[in-house]
């Protein structure tokens, strides 16, 4: 070894001391409103399903749509490849992989929808058809067909509709309860949401349903939806979203971006109202800044251009769906949502050729910077993240399978989280 260092200091400890100490409320608050991703799967869309639509088959029904329209207008890999511009390296691999997992789970987030896609119905319509939702769900979980993730879309909390989305949230829970408990993938979104004191009340409803029922607190969480101007930007010009996360006292689970009601609230015409849109982009952009490190995950809105009608009118359809989705994706909106049965091959085949395509690259990359071997980039702890998050993402929705990541990783699952959710002074080291 060289000569040592004499090692001095002038700051006396009692300083460090007092420092730490005056930062301790600081610490806690990080702690508090930044706890980082829950490091749970997050699906890669939500179905939205009508309540009075919605049937004990509804997932495999969606799923066999699925395949016919690949069989119909795409009937084989090639075929497939070519309407979405798949490289010849993946198309073989994205076309069985999207056939498999419609097979297999061709929905990984449904939720029943007593809102726009139900409207306003008599009382006891919608009393027996909230009765009947949580009815399915319940033995959907019980007889394993459910999805991942399911729940419903209530009535949001403007005064014309509150009291009924009240009673359609209770009434479903309540079912929930009786046919054994509250599923471990449940879900609630609440829609149209302008004022953070519209999710204080929501709170305050799962508060009090919790006590009802003798559950733990905090058991319910829910989803707010951005659907309004009024929820990105306050009247004092603040983040109106950033006030919702924390109304919601750790329950927030979600932002999901609304993509026609928003732009319809800018005044965007119908034409060009899509989740490109420049209003769009500014809408998810503050709401990215706004959940980041919250723990609450963001998602996309949906097209409502159908792949349905000739031959070539799908393969345009299927087009713009496959490219808003990767154009999602690389944004780090990683969940959209999906309108009809027609855009299940899209949707699975732009996130798997997602993942397989920067699969090869994230996993060496890890592995330098695991092995502390370096590489041809310089990765940082915050990069290091970022690269297993991509690969537990891509093995949660089939498009990786463990054995190739761990191959080139050198790290099986338990190794990948611990990078995917590092304390929190690791990230500066």
């Amino acid at each position: 070894m060289g000569q040592q260092e004499k090692v001095a200091t002038s700051i006396a400890g009692t300083v460090s001391e007092s420092v730490s100490a005056s930062l301790a409320p600081v610490d806690a608050e990080l702690e508090r409103r930044y706890p980082g991703d829950p490091g749970t799967r997050q699906p890669v869309h939500t179905v939205y399903v009508p309540a009075d639509d919605f049937a004990a088959d509804t997932l495999r029904t969606w799923g066999d749509r699925a395949l016919r329209a690949l069989d119909e207008h795409a009937p084989d890999a090639a075929a497939f490849a070519a309407v979405l511009g798949i490289g010849d390296d993946l198309a073989e691999p994205v076309h069985a992989r999207v056939r498999a997992k419609l097979e297999r789970e061709p929905v990984e987030d449904l939720r029943i929808d007593f809102e726009d896609g139900y409207g306003r119905r008599p009382d006891a319509e919608e009393d027996q058809a909230a009765a009947r939702a949580a009815r399915l769900v319940a033995e959907a979980y019980e007889n394993g067909t459910a999805a991942p993730y399911m729940g419903i879309r209530m009535k949001c909390m403007e005064a014309a509709v509150r009291d009924r989305g009240i009673r359609t949230l209770d009434i479903f829970l309540t079912g929930l309860m009786a046919a054994g408990g509250l599923p471990d993938g449940l879900v609630l979104t609440l829609p149209k949401v302008t004022y953070a004191e519209q999710v204080t009340a929501m709170v305050r409803l799962l508060e009090e349903f919790e006590k009802a029922r003798g559950l733990e607190p905090g058991r319910i969480g829910f989803e707010i939806q951005i659907e309004t101007s009024q929820s990105i930007l306050a009247t004092d010009g603040t983040a109106t979203v950033a006030r919702m996360i924390q109304a919601a006292d750790g329950r927030a689970t979600g932002l999901h971006y609304g993509t026609f009601d928003y732009s319809a609230c800018l005044g965007v015409s119908a034409a060009h109202q899509a989740s490109d849109h420049p209003a769009a982009d500014h809408a998810k952009a503050i709401m990215q800044v706004a959940a980041a490190g919250t723990g609450v995950r963001v998602c996309d809105g949906s097209t409502n251009v159908l792949p349905v009608g000739p031959t070539a009118q799908v393969h345009d359809a299927w087009r713009l769906h496959y490219g808003l989705t990767r154009r999602a994706l690389a944004r780090a909106y990683y969940q959209g949502w999906d309108m009809h049965p027609g855009h299940l091959p899209t949707r699975y085949a732009a996130v798997f050729a997602f993942y397989r395509e920067g699969y090869e690259q994230a996993a060496a990359r890890l592995a330098a910077y695991a092995d502390r071997t370096g590489g041809d980039v310089m990765d940082e702890p915050a990069t290091a993240k970022a690269l297993s998050g991509y690969l537990l993402r891509g093995l949660d929705c089939g498009a990786l399978d463990t054995d190739e990541v761990t191959r080139l990783t050198g790290l099986d699952r338990a190794g990948l989280e611990g990078f995917a959710s590092p304390r929190r002074g690791d990230l500066t080291l």
